[in-house]
């Protein structure tokens, strides 16, 4: 099989019309040029070029060679010229899992700050449940992503970022004039979010793990897909719910619904996580720094820090 050095000598020779010529532009020596086309004409049994006068006139063989080397050369300069682009971030596809309830964590403008700051790069946030972006980033549907645990990530790298209290939420003021015990919840209809996974939920994991510890069985009357909806439910009097303490502080959160701490709390733990010995590429990296700093940026007082900024991923 002829070699890309062989390759790059035959044509430039044949291009530039001299062993010598395509030698100063290779950086090569004259010799080593005229030597790589011998070895090409060696091992099939041909001649490339004959001699005019000191121009190099290719053969038959020569000229049906030059086109099928120029698409090797252009092959080898396309995939060197995208695998630049990549690492400067000028082209390329990211494929970033994000937290699903991204507005509340200051990742809602991450997708289009990214966007305008790299024109050319495609972008892939994905915000699913927790589970599924563990599930995404083994896989390799998903580069890499964030998520809250517990999840199952044994088989993950993982880097823990920041933990955040979970709180109970009623719009009867005096259900949170106390912190909230797994016994009192059934006292109330039960609203939870995320339908989809239902018990696979990291918060609704450990609540669920909370309950079983204490003998008590916990049947939602309302289950919704997003917390936002589960919030105005609680604001109407149709039943209670657990949410992130960062839900709870935005701007938008109902003045009718008050909350509470359990009275042994329940924390989320944000996590980093990507593909056991796996290398980030480049432009991902540099997603995931920005990401990372801006869930930590968006922490309140109340949140612990896990990781010291300025962060930057494996």
């Amino acid at each position: 099989m002829m070699t890309l050095t062989q390759i790059q000598a035959f044509y430039y020779a044949a291009t530039l019309g001299s062993f010598t010529s395509a030698a100063s532009y290779l950086g090569m020596t004259q010799p080593t040029v005229s030597e790589q086309v011998r070895r090409i004409e060696t091992e099939y049994g041909i001649t490339l070029f004959v001699r005019a006068g000191r121009r190099l006139v290719p053969t038959t063989a020569g000229r049906t060679l030059i086109p099928w080397a120029k698409r090797m050369l252009d092959g080898e300069l396309g995939a060197d010229a995208a695998l630049r682009a990549l690492v400067t971030g000028e082209s390329g596809t990211v494929s970033f899992g994000i937290l699903r309830n991204a507005s509340y964590y200051g990742l809602s403008d991450l997708a289009s700050d990214f966007g305008r700051s790299h024109p050319n790069v495609r972008l892939r946030l994905v915000g699913q449940n927790s589970f599924e972006v563990a599930d995404a980033v083994r896989s390799g549907e998903l580069e890499a992503g964030l998520l809250c645990l517990p999840v199952p990530v044994h088989d993950l790298d993982s880097t823990l970022l920041m933990q955040q209290e979970i709180v109970w939420a009623s719009s009867r003021p005096e259900r949170c004039e106390r912190p909230m015990s797994v016994e009192r919840i059934p006292d109330e209809p039960l609203i939870l979010y995320d339908a989809h996974h239902g018990w696979n939920d990291p918060s609704r994991r450990q609540l669920a793990q909370r309950a079983q510890l204490r003998g008590v069985t916990l049947e939602p009357q309302i289950e919704v897909e997003s917390v936002d909806s589960a919030v105005q439910l609680v604001a109407s009097g149709l039943g209670e719910t657990m949410l992130p303490r960062a839900v709870a502080e935005a701007p938008n959160f109902p003045a009718n619904v008050h909350i509470t701490p359990f009275d042994h709390p329940i924390f989320d733990t944000f996590a980093l996580v990507t593909r056991h010995d796996w290398e980030m590429s480049p432009i991902t990296r540099e997603l995931a720094t920005i990401a990372v700093t801006r869930l930590i940026s968006a922490a309140s007082r109340n949140d612990q820090i896990l990781v010291k900024l300025p962060f930057t991923p494996r």
